[in-house]
Formats: structure tokens, sequence, C-alpha cells
């Protein structure tokens, strides 16, 4: 349930990814997924909001600014979800908003791209590394991407026996050009 909370606020996190200017996302998905007691258990993340200039020609100048809203973590079961806006997780009182900035970008190849970004959950924030594809659709960049966090690193879930640390998150978003 911790590694769930935290995949959550990891995803929203990561959907900074998919912003592109002055809140110019058009449409955002943020999934985690984790194991509990071995089994892989995971939910969604939403109210993402955020602005973004990326240009693939000049990823120096290119930037990701995100948030997304704490209170929106959904795993189908309403009990966990309250459950982990509690302070042992991410704290929604206090903590209500999870952001993403990029730091920089670099060209994998074609299509494909590693931004390193400055997450905040909880207050605490840590630079991971996104690798995401983006396309252009008509007038909307599309950016795809997964990556894994440790929810430790956070603050979220404090030590389990049964709650994998490993967070994946997984980000789908549309934004206008």
């Amino acid at each position: 349930m911790k590694n769930i909370f935290a995949a959550i606020t990891f995803l929203i996190i990561s959907t900074g990814l998919s912003a592109q200017t002055k809140n110019n996302i058009s449409n955002a998905k943020i999934a985690f997924e984790l194991k509990n007691l071995g089994i892989k258990t995971g939910g969604t993340i939403g109210g993402v909001q955020g602005n973004i200039a990326f240009d693939p020609a000049n990823l120096a100048a290119s930037k990701i600014e995100a948030t997304a809203d704490a209170n929106t973590i959904n795993t189908d079961n309403s009990m966990r979800d309250d459950h982990l806006k509690k302070e042992d997780y991410f704290h929604v009182d206090a903590y209500p908003k999870l952001s993403l900035s990029s730091v920089s970008f670099k060209k994998k190849n074609a299509g494909n791209y590693i931004g390193q970004f400055n997450l905040t959950i909880k207050g605490k924030t840590k630079v991971v590394d996104v690798p995401f594809t983006y396309t252009e659709q008509g007038n909307a960049g599309v950016f795809k991407g997964d990556f894994k966090i440790n929810r430790k690193d956070f603050g979220v879930g404090g030590n389990s026996m049964t709650m994998s640390d490993e967070v994946t998150i997984s980000i789908e978003a549309q934004a206008a050009k």
C-alpha cells in the first residue's frame, strides 16, 4: 500500500514531462505500479497542470514544469486511497501537490530522449532520469515514458516487509505545441 502511494506520487511528478506551455496539457495519464505481498498493484493520479516548452531542435532551451494533485490518488479502493493521503504516505494536508521540473534533456535517437528532472514529493526533492518518447500529432506533442523510483527516498510509506520500495511510474500526455 505504501508503494502504491509512492508510485502515484511519482507518476504525478512524471506527468510534468507531458506538459507544454502555460498549462497546455490537453490529456494526461499517470499510472504507478509496485508489488505488495508479491502481487503487482497500482493506480493513477490526476490533476496535472504545467508548462511545457519542448523543442527537439533546441533541447538546451526546452523546459518542462508540472504539478499533480495528490488528492486525486485512485487505486480503485477508497479505503486505501484515504490511507495513502495520510501523513505516513503522501500527507496531502501538508503537501497537496507533487512537482516535476526539468534540469536537462539529451537525445538518445529519433524521437527518444532522456530528461533529468527535479522531482518533489512531500517536500523532498531528488533528481530522477526519465526516458521518454516525443512525437508530434497535428498541433500537439505526445510524451510517453516509464521510470522507476524508490518510494523511501521521498519518505513515502516507511519500512515494510511486504511492500516493494521500487515503484514504476508510467506517463502519457498530450500538450498543445
